[in-house]
This record gives structure tokens, C-alpha cells and sequence, in this order.
């Protein structure tokens, strides 16, 4: 006699790979990156940031970190309610559940726009601004993929550095994409 439980089961182990990220999946950030909002939001950024000190940044980001947990947040409510914010949550909606979280740095690895809240404001001593923006127009890091344990989903962020119509790199972005679900799209064609 067989018991079946009505549980889904979940094989956290078995990872999609990381090489499902190939040139079509960079090409889909690439082509939404060349909208305008874009280049105007980071260096509009870079500008206002150009002098900013390391103890003035590390200050931002100790704000930032504060107000996630209070009701009164205008650090994080002027970053979501940017032009910028709003066309990266319009990407992420429209991506069918492709995308989980999308952010833009700029020059100093500061948000400049964010599909949903971070749990920091500075990304510029992580990974993913390191191994990207300091290494020029053409750098690409995947990271590994993590198990999102609420969704039962496989993650990885991608991470590109975001040049201007003169190649200049000028910031960074990373888009978490669902592998699961990139692998399921990918096996239905």
C-alpha cells in the first residue's frame, strides 16, 4: 500500500544552473536598460553624490537600514517613488514573475531605483558593485543560486554594469532572476 502526502516536496538540492543566465537572459536587462530614466536618473545621482565622503555614505546607509523598521522612512520613500523605482517595479510586474527583485546603483554603488525595498542603501562593498562597475562597460557577475525558502523558488542576481550612450560605465544593476521559473519557460519551448 502507497501513502502519498498531499506536501509537496521540494529538492532544494538540485539547483537550475547559473548557465541559464546566457546572453538571451543579459540581453532582456540590456534592451530595458536603454531607456532613458535610466542614464538620466544615475547620472543625475552621480551629480548630486559626486563629493560625497565614505563616512557620509556609510551615514545613508545606516539611515537607510534604520527605517526599514519604522513607519516614517523618507530616505527609502523618496528612492521608491523615483521615476526610476517606478519603471523598474513596471519591469519586474511585467516580467510574469521572471524577475524577484531589480535595483540600480550608481557611481558609488548608492540606490538610485529599486523595484521593492533593500535591506541596505549602500550596495558599493558587495559583490555585485565590485565585480561589476570598477571592471567596465562589458562586466557581467552571476552569483550563485540561493533556495528562496517563502517561494520554494531557486534565485540568482545578475549583475551588469550600466554604461551611457558613450559606453561610460556609470552605475551598476542587479536583477534577481527566478530560475525555476526561467528553466520552466525555457523546458516549455
Amino acid at each position: 500500500m502507497a501513502i502519498f502526502s498531499g506536501t509537496p516536496v521540494y529538492a532544494e538540492t538540485q539547483a537550475p544552473s547559473k548557465n541559464l543566465i546566457d546572453d538571451a537572459a543579459v540581453e532582456i536587462i540590456r534592451k530595458w536598460l536603454e531607456n532613458a530614466v535610466v542614464e538620466i536618473s544615475i547620472n543625475a545621482q552621480n551629480k548630486k553624490y559626486a563629493a560625497i565622503s565614505q563616512s557620509e555614505v556609510d551615514a545613508l546607509d545606516k539611515q537607510w537600514r534604520a527605517e526599514r523598521d519604522k513607519e516614517d522612512q523618507p530616505l527609502i520613500a523618496t528612492t521608491l517613488s523615483s521615476p526610476l523605482s517606478n519603471y523598474l517595479t513596471q519591469i519586474q510586474a511585467g516580467s510574469g514573475g521572471l524577475f524577484t527583485e531589480i535595483f540600480i546603483m550608481d557611481a558609488k554603488g548608492l540606490n538610485v531605483g529599486q523595484s521593492a525595498i533593500t535591506s541596505d542603501f549602500w550596495q558599493g562593498d558587495e559583490a555585485k558593485f565590485s565585480k561589476t562597475y570598477p571592471n567596465g562597460s562589458d562586466a557581467i557577475f552571476v552569483d550563485d543560486p540561493e533556495f528562496h525558502e517563502a517561494t520554494k523558488t531557486w534565485r540568482t542576481q545578475v549583475n551588469l554594469t550600466v554604461s551611457d550612450a558613450g559606453n561610460k560605465p556609470i552605475g551598476a544593476v542587479t536583477v534577481e532572476y527566478n530560475l525555476t521559473e526561467l528553466a520552466r519557460r525555457r523546458a516549455d519551448n
